[in-house]
């Protein structure tokens, strides 16, 4: 079976996202994710976009249409802005929260662009974003330059093949490493429900508390897990300290 992933361009419709004199990065990035979805077609992989076109649809929606595809993995793709022009240059990654699965997809996209020319700014944490914690599968927003700085926007018109090309092959590479590397992590099953808000609001109590919580499809039910464990120690330890809190909890292979 392929691996699916969901390309998100940010913003759309009256939502401009970042401008700066006559670009808006609504247009730039929707470009690009066409770009970058064509060339992962070409590499096998199945693709589905939350836009094609200048459309609005909310960060909560962009998840949920995310979620309804029941795909691998999430990537979306804006620009990034200053308060002053010229100010800052440079790509980052943005994750809900560093595991090692999203950590080899920022780190991978993230290599590829600097390999283009734009200066490394690595991964931050971004637990408020939306299309990061409401998305079932691991998630990874890129900040591809900044639209307020004229050597960023100048590399992206006069690289955009070889951006998309980055992206594409940081994708493809991410993957293969978290591929890799998934059947080695355990999480903790705490609950599985019928209704994606009920999941929701759990996994939130969780995050609260301090744990990595995530919210997975299991058929028609929505299945939270806590942890992403490399070893079945770990997890037992951890499934221990869940149940003494009053869960009913289920080793699961990430």
């Amino acid at each position: 079976m392929a691996t699916s992933i969901v390309i998100d361009a940010g913003h759309g419709g009256f939502d401009n996202g970042a401008t700066y004199q006559d670009r808006k990065e609504k247009d730039d990035v929707l470009r690009l994710a066409l770009a970058v979805g064509e060339l992962l077609g070409q590499r096998g992989f199945d693709v589905y976009y939350t836009r094609t076109g200048d459309q609005y649809n909310s960060p909560y929606e962009k998840a949920q249409i995310a979620n309804a595809t029941g795909a691998d993995y999430f990537v979306s793709l804006h620009r990034n802005s200053s308060p002053m022009p010229n100010t800052y240059s440079g790509v980052e990654t943005l994750v809900y929260q560093e595991n090692p699965v999203v950590n080899d997809l920022a780190n991978s996209i993230n290599s590829q662009l600097e390999a283009v020319g734009f200066k490394n700014l690595g991964i931050q944490e971004r637990p408020g974003l939306v299309v990061l914690r409401r998305t079932n599968m691991p998630a990874v927003l890129v900040e591809v330059g900044f639209i307020n700085t004229d050597a960023d926007n100048q590399l992206f018109d006069e690289k955009f093949y070889q951006i998309a090309d980055a992206i594409a092959t940081g994708i493809q590479e991410g993957v293969q490493e978290a591929q890799v590397q998934q059947p080695r992590n355990y999480g903790v099953q705490v609950g599985l429900f019928q209704y994606e808000a009920n999941a929701r609001y759990l996994q939130e109590q969780l995050q609260e508390m301090g744990y990595t919580v995530q919210v997975r499809r299991e058929g028609p039910y929505y299945a939270v897990v806590v942890g992403i464990e490399p070893t079945l120690e770990m997890a037992a330890s951890l499934q221990q300290r869940l149940r003494e809190m009053g869960y009913e909890t289920l080793i699961v292979t990430l």
